[in-house]
């Protein structure tokens, strides 16, 4: 079994909770990767699929997953995520292209930007998630082998705790620019961490940095337990995404960081599907329509 060695006991957070939904985003890349239309690539996708015993009957191309891109999971939702990180890709790649050199990944989890996209190679990107996702990210990446396009620092450390020390520890340079990504994670953090954190990143960033990050629009979230995603994700692989996430009330991040001095915009996903030209659109009972991305900048004095 996985679970007798050492090295595996530190990554079996990797198999449940917040850690398997890792894994799903990385499957859902995997199958947006080899799409003829493909919005994003990342080739290292798959290989944590299969790393993964609790995901080995996965799909990691469309043509496996039961009805295809009817399969509200494996369609759909997975063409969300795929559509997400292009976003983030291109928000990445714009702010690296102004100058920035440090890259903050906030819940990286198997996020490999650091390994697929073409940072300037003295971008440094720290990659900040619990010690057992980055043991496992870790592990794959080994065993292909790859090697980064720029210097990658992971950073051990629990986000609703105490990782600021750990970050500069790391090199983290505060008073030089940086760009930040929180993608799909303010969802899980209760509404007092999401706000230290979005605090937190405004004490450490100086002018001409830059932070997108995934929210939700103050709703019910229980009244999206029937949608066609979330019920799709509970049958088909066991995640209960709607039990994962903090159902206390959400923090107006978007409105805490322009009271800061940011500028922000905010987006719902489907204004990227309309100018990508694929990707989810509206839907009834639609467990989307609450998402919004939000890409903020911190003026240069």
């Amino acid at each position: 079994m996985a679970g007798t060695t050492p090295q595996h006991t530190d990554e079996e957070g990797m198999h449940a909770g917040v850690g398997l939904t890792a894994l799903l985003v990385a499957a859902a890349r995997a199958i947006e990767t080899h799409r003829h239309d493909s919005l994003a690539q990342d080739t290292y996708a798959e290989h944590f699929v299969r790393a993964a015993p609790a995901c080995a009957d996965w799909p990691v191309r469309i043509e496996q997953a039961p009805d295809g891109d009817d399969n509200p999971l494996w369609g759909r939702f997975a063409r969300y995520f795929g559509l997400r990180t292009r976003a983030l890709d291109d928000f990445l790649l714009r702010s690296a292209g102004a100058g920035t050199r440090q890259v903050v990944l906030l819940g990286a989890g198997l996020d490999t930007r650091a390994f697929r996209l073409d940072l300037p190679s003295d971008c440094v990107v720290y990659e900040i998630d619990r010690a057992g996702v980055l043991a496992f990210k870790q592990r794959v990446l080994t065993d292909l082998p790859a090697t980064p396009k720029t210097k990658r620092v992971p950073v051990p450390a629990d986000l609703r705790e105490g990782w600021v020390t750990a970050l500069t520890t790391a090199g983290f340079d505060p008073a030089a620019p940086s760009v930040w990504l929180a993608e799909g994670l303010l969802f899980y953090l209760p509404a007092p961490a999401e706000t230290y954190l979005i605090d937190t990143v405004d004490r450490l960033t100086t002018g001409g940095s830059a932070l997108a990050f995934e929210a939700k629009l103050e709703n019910d979230q229980q009244a999206y337990r029937d949608s066609p995603i979330y019920t799709a994700t509970r049958e088909q692989i066991g995640i209960d995404l709607l039990h994962l996430f903090d159902n206390g009330p959400r923090p107006d991040s978007a409105g805490n960081l322009t009271a800061k001095g940011w500028s922000t915009s905010m987006h719902t996903p489907f204004d990227f599907t309309r100018r990508h030209r694929r990707g989810p659109l509206p839907e009834p009972n639609d467990a989307l329509e609450g998402n919004r991305w939000v890409f903020a900048h911190k003026p240069s004095p």
